[in-house]
């Protein structure tokens, strides 16, 4: 547990990180994985990534905050706080699919998070090595908070593209979106009847498949979604998913 010293250098580090971004706190807290790792952050200005690195025995350790930096859009502090909660979160330096079950289970109580968890888990373990370490974590993070609508439609891409083939069928599509609906599950108002999420998939399809062959290109998906002004502006409700 942080003391209420370090909470409160926390806050203040938190909000300048929110106002200097222009990150809504809603943006940024209703990100389950995000708000469980920085709720565990307790930032200390006279420590560095670096000392954290020497003095904790993990089983993964990141790269160098140099490199880091390079490819992410974060600051080396922004990489510090994001560090300090993800180590405190995942002592070994790495996130398991039972972590990110346990996490979205924990936020979402009413439904049953387990099925979308483990598609956005293959979405953030990019190298399918069957772990996120925090360079896997702060790559996405960095793609969703601060990337171009291109690189964000690529990520969302990837997670529709659930066997990583480089197509999505209207499988792939329904099985996303039914696990959306089984983790929100009497939070949303009406309650939904059990055929709307392949309604939507078959609303969202027609419009994606151009050609009429059965699957959708990346090419099919950004095109369409930069040409709708409905699915645009559903992009950030998948952040708030997030």
């Amino acid at each position: 547990m942080c003391s209420p010293t370090k909470r409160n250098q926390w806050r203040e580090d938190l909000q300048h990180f929110r106002k200097d971004h222009g990150f809504s706190k809603k943006v940024l807290l209703n990100c389950c994985l995000v708000r469980r790792i920085i709720t565990w952050a307790s930032p200390n200005p006279k420590d560095s990534v670096e000392d954290e690195l020497e003095l904790s025995a993990v089983r993964h350790r990141p790269e160098g905050l140099e490199q880091l930096e390079a490819q992410t859009r974060f600051s080396r502090k922004e990489l510090q706080i994001l560090y300090r909660g993800f180590k405190n979160e995942c002592p070994s330096g790495v996130v398991n699919e039972e972590t990110f079950k346990d996490i979205y289970s924990q936020f979402f109580p009413q439904g049953d998070a387990s099925t979308y968890a483990h598609f956005l888990f293959n979405a953030f373990d990019t190298d399918h090595n069957g772990s996120v370490s925090f360079e896997d974590f702060v790559m996405g993070l960095s793609i969703l908070l601060r990337g171009t609508i291109q690189e964000k439609l690529n990520w969302a891409f990837n997670l529709y593209d659930i066997n990583k083939d480089g197509y999505i069928t209207k499988e792939e599509m329904l099985d996303i979106m039914k696990a959306i609906y089984d983790m929100m599950g009497k939070c949303t108002y009406p309650v939904l009847k059990e055929e709307t999420p392949r309604q939507h998939v078959e609303v969202f399809f027609q419009k994606m498949d151009k050609n009429k062959d059965g699957v959708v290109t990346i090419d099919e998906f950004i095109d369409c979604c930069q040409n709708d002004e409905n699915i645009m502006r559903s992009m950030h409700l998948f952040e708030n998913v997030l």
